[in-house]
């Protein structure tokens, strides 16, 4: 038959209580002994922190056994002593095992001490005492250890979230940094084709080699930033009514010189009837460029790459197929994370910084849409396959109408303060080539005072300057010449927050270097309008 602890604790024991408390510190020497005897090499027992505090321990036990119905200060005392252990580093069964050890020191102190037979329900009081103190101290173990995962959890992930804020830092400087020397090299081939128009065959091939590769270097910057804007949550769709048909063609424009460089065979299967959906046009022709790029850097010279668009339902779909290297089973679940490239094989590594497809599937998911990819594996091609929300069949479509082509710019009197000088020297002599006046600033202060004395037009202005930043100097320029100059930030930052801060000081259009000489010559011809 068991017997009831509530009933144990609720008994008084008044003479071993007294004896326990009377002899508190000899029983912590007897304890110290026994636990040498059965582990010379201990240490524990010679650390005060755990044995200074046995002695009140033990005082608050015969306290409690003395008294009818003892209070929880015991629990107390157990918890502290155990929290002790547990800073102190030793663990749970030491800790244990120290307490059934104190255990039997109690009761054969007691066996010596009473001039009678200890009784049983004294032994039984000793042992529940003793019982529900190791209890108390498992819980402060319990409690302390799923405190302290907890806190290496959230330590880890506040690390996890710190070191992904700064990767996207990272990326959006790099982005803007390498957008400095692209700026001059991209200006300087339009330059040189200019000039060099009636060149040979061999020079103008040449110009056009550097005019692609630095236009897919600046490709890959904008990719990069795009990238840490989506990361950062700074990235905002401009959404329209299109006819996705309209938006093959520009993707198919913009890839035509990759697939004739690698003389690729490619076959086009546009919608049978208008295709339309919501959706931004630029991120959508981006979408489709980076697809047909990546079939076509991973597809050999003289391969074959399909792309078509079609409805299944109310969804149009996008597939780009090509007769590439493949990718092997394992990676196809990889292919869409941040710097892995597609293909798993070395013998068949195209470089790259294995952005594109990371870029394209979050464009995608930002459209509502999703994306798929499937392999046969190594050398069987592989297939990418887009899906977005389009318009049902039938529905009243009033999309944007065409914009008309905007007239070219009239020579007039265009101001640059830039602190780079070459970009600052190649921009000029562009903008010369086309029949303008040019005047040339290297820092704010400067480009103030020439403004103030040759009232230009329009002013490109750097933001990043040495001593002015080109905020300040476009709110000095508005407060000079009100409405009568249009400014134009220029800048490699490309950040929705950049462009609002822009008009904000009192840009009237913002452009990202390298600047685009043809959205360079719409914003002249706007700005004559005016």
């Amino acid at each position: 038959m068991s017997i009831d602890t509530e009933v144990i604790r609720a008994e008084a024991h008044a003479e071993i209580g007294f004896l326990i408390q009377r002899d508190a510190d000899q029983l912590v020497e007897r304890w110290c002994r026994r636990a040498l005897a059965e582990e010379p090499n201990a240490s524990r027992v010679h650390e005060e922190v755990l044995r200074d505090e046995l002695p009140d321990f033990l005082r608050v036990m015969g306290k409690s056994l003395a008294q009818r119905g003892y209070s929880q200060r015991h629990d107390e005392s157990a918890d502290e002593h155990g929290g002790q252990r547990w800073d102190s580093g030793w663990s749970l069964t030491a800790l244990v095992r120290d307490y059934q050890l104190l255990q039997l020191v109690v009761l054969e102190h007691l066996e010596r001490s009473l001039e009678r037979a200890l009784g049983c329900r004294e032994v039984m009081a000793v042992g529940v005492f003793i019982n529900d103190a190791i209890a108390a101290s498992i819980n402060r173990y319990v409690t302390s250890r799923d405190q302290h995962i907890r806190r290496i959890a959230d330590e880890r992930t506040a690390a996890i979230e710190e070191a992904s804020r700064r990767k996207d830092e990272f990326i959006a400087m790099l982005a803007h940094e390498l957008r400095n020397p692209l700026a001059p090299i991209v200006n300087s081939v339009e330059l040189l084709q200019v000039h060099l128009a009636a060149s040979s065959p061999d020079v103008r091939e040449t110009l056009d080699i550097i005019s692609r590769q630095s236009r897919f270097m600046t490709c890959l910057v904008d990719d990069l930033l795009d990238l840490a804007r989506i990361a950062q949550g700074r990235f905002e769709l401009r959404t329209e009514t299109l006819n996705l048909g309209r938006v093959l063609g520009d993707a198919l424009q913009a890839s035509e010189s990759i697939i004739k460089e690698r003389e690729h065979r490619l076959i086009v299967a546009g919608p049978t009837e208008a295709l339309y959906l919501e959706a931004d046009p630029a991120r959508l022709t981006q979408i489709v460029v980076n697809l047909l790029n990546n079939a076509a850097k991973y597809t050999e010279r003289g391969g074959e790459i399909s792309v078509s668009v079609h409805r299944e339902k109310n969804e149009a779909v996008i597939r780009v197929r090509d007769n590439g290297v493949g990718i092997p089973p394992e990676m196809l679940s990889r292919v869409f994370d941040l710097f892995v490239q597609a293909q798993g094989s070395s013998h068949h590594s195209q470089g790259g910084l294995g952005i594109g497809l990371t870029l394209v599937k979050r464009l995608v998911e930002l459209h509502g849409g999703t994306i798929a990819c499937r392999s046969g594996g190594l050398g069987e091609g592989s297939e990418f396959v887009v899906r977005l929300p389009a318009y049902p069949v039938g529905s009243t479509i009033n999309g944007p109408s065409p914009a008309a082509d905007a007239p070219a710019a009239e020579p007039c009197h265009i101001l640059i303060i830039e602190d780079q000088s070459d970009a600052r020297l190649v921009l000029a002599k562009l903008l010369e080539c086309s029949g303008h006046r040019v005047d040339s600033a290297e820092d704010g202060a400067c480009g103030i005072e020439l403004a103030l004395m040759n009232q230009p037009q329009i002013a490109l202005v750097d933001i990043g300057l040495p001593d002015i930043d080109g905020y300040n100097v476009a709110r000095q320029l508005r407060a000079a010449f009100g409405e009568r100059i249009y400014l134009v930030a220029l800048t490699g930052y490309a950040m929705e927050d950049d462009l609002h801060e822009a008009l904000d000081a009192g840009f009237d259009a913002h452009l990202v270097k390298p600047a685009d000489m043809e959205e360079l010559g719409r914003l002249l011809a706007h700005a004559q309008k005016r």
